[in-house]
Formats: structure tokens, sequence, C-alpha cells
């Protein structure tokens, strides 16, 4: 005789666990029960468990199961979520990075893109309702970074930064290429573009470049600029202008060149030095950007800029570059170095603890002490450079040769000298 063995269904799997039943199936209920039906007897006709049914006789018909609400892992960080969505542009999974760095909550992307999508829903909203702000002639210079790799002077992926700069009304472009993208750049890129078109805008739209603005409130609006920046904007006479955080749309007619300058004017191309891509970027602007058709205004930016917008600019009036002269206050190092932008330069040993002023201009580095020159060399335009001068070395212990030993015939002396000291001869 066979023996069948009964199979056990996990719980989870069981037909009839605990779950909300249908109205009919609730009515069925009531007519077995009233019909003199056990629990346990209309549970197991009905495929459910005996609890359901007993729920459903004691309630006295159908009713809804009552779900209690579960507490979700990112309650309580609404606030945060939205601030930190905007901040990085829509990008869930930053924000799953940031929630991981700075809360310890280790949730999947799919949670975090539950979580923020009225705010997408918002963003994708201001971003249709952008429309195109036409800038009158001479009112308005939008300014940009962009950053790429190029075989430059036998580095094949150097990086090399383009600064761009791009007038709102004619759309005629500048570009100039640094090394780094620090303060100097923006300032020296600015007065680039000033030379190029030959005169003055009244705004500069810029983004919330750290180099340039200390704080932006995105809710207020509230724009504290670098201090130096804001002497540099007075210097020139032009009102700065920052992009709400966020909303770099606002500044898309440099955006969209940056772009352009990327891949008309670079992309291909390697370059044998510093100066051959100074001259290329130089040809680009004059037979390429300033000649092409416009695809919004239709015309070249050269003939627009001619005929509407080069005498709406202020005149530079001969001013010299506001970079001209700067001086620091450097403290020398334990090892006779001093720091600037990034770059050390040597001075004498002697003055390693001293307070020293450096004084940049023309491409120099003077430092002085008690308003004498004790070093100077050519400035430096990259990053952690050491510049050193041998002879700011010479008298450290093991920095230089000892002097030559004196021969043997230096050290006698003729015996006529002995004679005249004691009187007398030998």
């Amino acid at each position: 005789m066979s023996v069948v063995e009964e199979s056990v269904l996990p719980r989870g799997n069981d037909p009839r666990r605990d779950v909300m039943r249908t109205p009919e199936e609730v009515a069925a209920m009531l007519r077995l029960h009233a019909l003199g039906w056990g629990v346990r007897r209309i549970a197991t006709e009905l495929e459910c468990s005996h609890m359901t049914v007993r729920r459903y006789l004691e309630a006295g018909g159908w009713t809804p199961v009552k779900v209690p609400p579960r507490s979700k892992t990112l309650d309580g960080l609404e606030s945060w979520l939205a601030e930190r969505f905007r901040r990085h542009r829509g990008n869930a999974d930053v924000v799953r990075q940031d929630l991981q760095h700075e809360h310890g909550l280790r949730v999947g992307l799919r949670t975090v893109e539950r979580a923020v999508a009225p705010w997408r829903r918002e963003l994708e909203a201001e971003a249709r309702a952008t429309v195109r702000f036409e800038t009158p002639p001479g009112h308005q210079l939008q300014i940009d970074f962009g950053e790429l790799r190029t075989a430059v002077g036998g580095e094949p992926r150097g990086k090399i930064y383009l600064f761009v700069a791009t007038l709102g009304h004619s759309r005629r472009l500048y570009v100039q290429p640094f090394r780094h993208e620090r303060q100097s750049a923006w300032l020296d890129g600015l007065e680039g573009a000033f030379r190029h078109f030959g005169g003055l805008p009244q705004e500069v739209l810029l983004d919330n470049a750290k180099a340039l603005v200390t704080h932006h409130d995105p809710e207020t609006r509230e724009v504290l600029f670098n201090e130096r920046f804001h002497a540099f904007a007075r210097y020139w006479g032009f009102r700065p202008r920052a992009c709400a955080p966020y909303r770099a749309r606002t500044k898309g007619k440099d955006e969209r060149g940056v772009g352009y300058v990327k891949r008309n004017a670079i992309a291909g191309h390697s370059f044998v030095g510093w100066a051959a891509l100074e001259a290329h970027l130089a040809w680009w602007m004059r037979e390429v950007a300033d000649v092409r058709v416009h695809g919004t205004t239709g015309e070249p930016p050269v003939e627009r800029f001619l005929r509407d917008e080069a005498h709406a600019l202020r005149p530079l009036e001969g001013r010299p570059p506001f970079r001209q002269i700067r001086e620091l206050t450097r403290q020398v190092h334990a090892d006779g170095f001093v720091d600037v932008d990034t770059n050390r330069y040597s001075v004498p040993w002697r003055l390693i603890g001293t307070a020293v002023t450096v004084r940049i201009s023309d491409g120099q580095v003077h430092v002085f002490q008690a308003g004498v020159e004790v070093a100077r060399h050519a400035e430096r335009h990259g990053r952690r450079e050491r510049v050193i001068d041998a002879d700011h070395r010479v008298g450290l212990l093991g920095a230089s040769k000892p002097p030559p030993a004196p021969s043997s015939a230096e050290l006698l002396r003729p015996l006529s000298e002995y004679e005249q000291l004691i009187g007398g001869g030998w």
C-alpha cells in the first residue's frame, strides 16, 4: 500500500490566509452561517482563513481592511530632498549618494526617484516655461568656462579650460584658453573680451562659480559676490549679475556657445604648443565664428555687432589691466618658499619665518622684505609648481659645496715676518 505525503504550503502561499474578501464572498459567509454552518466549515468552503470568516461575521457584513500606515525611510527629509534635488539639477542618483554620506541612509535609486517625483515635474515645467530673453545692444555679456582634454605640446590628453564670452544681442563670441579656472583666469578672460569687443557692456551675467560668488540664496536671491571680483566690477564699471541657483538656462546663450566652441573649434585638433592653440582660436573666431549665419538671429554675428552693438558698448578709455599690479603678504615657510596661487617661489633661506610682500606684475613675481627686493621669478600659470633660485640656498647646510681649502703655499709665511715679530734672527 502506497503512502501519499501531504505537502505543506508555506504561510506566504497559503490561499486561506487572512486577506480582504469581496462583498459577494462576505454575503456568502453570512448566508452559510445563517444555515448553521460553523466558522471553520465556511473557511474551508471559501478557501480562506477562519479568522477572516470570524471577523466578517462579527462585523455583520463586508468592511474594508484597515492597513496601518507604514513609516518610510525618507520621512522628515522632504525639505532636504527638495533642496538637494534642485541643487543637482534633477539627478536622483547624486541625491542618493548624498543621503548615504550625510545621513547614513543606504536606499535604492528607485526609492529616491519615487520621493523626488513631485519636484521632477516642477523642474520639467520650469524648463518648458523658459522663454528666450533678448537683450538690447551693449546691455549684457554672458561668460562661462568649459573644460575638455586635447593634445597640446605633446601631452595626448592634456586638460584645458576655455573661457567663453558671448554678447547677448549680436551673439559675437570671444574665447581664451587657460590652464586653470581660478579667479585670475576669470578676470583675465573678461579683460580679454573687453579688448576684443572694443568696449564695455552694462552688465555681465555669470554662473555661481566659487571664484566669483561667495553666497547666493536660492529663495531670497540675495547674492554676495567675491570681494576682489566686486572690486574688479567697480574698476571697469559694469554690473555683475548671477544666474538663479540651478537655473543655468538663464545663461543659455553662453552655455550653447561653450558647446559650440568645444565641438567646432577644438574637436579633432591637436596643437604643438600653447601659442599654437591661442593662434588657432584667434583664427577660428575671425574666420568661422564671426561670419557664420547664427541659427537664432539669422545673421553673421560680426555684421550684427558692427551695425547694432559696437557703438552701444562703453569705451575702455585706455585703462590698464586690473591685475597689472597685485600685492600679497606671505609668510616664508620653513623650506624657504612662499606660496602664490598654489605655486611655490624660493626666497633667501635666512628669511624663513618672516613676513614678506609679494608683488605680481608684468608676468613677474617680486618678493620684498622691509621694502627691499629679495627675490624675483617669472610668474608660473600652472598648479603646484616649484621655482627655485640656487643663490637663495647659498650658505644653507648641504645646499652648496664648501669653499676650496687654501693651498699649502697660502699657509706658509716668510721667516722674515717671524724675525720682525720676535726680534733678531734664528
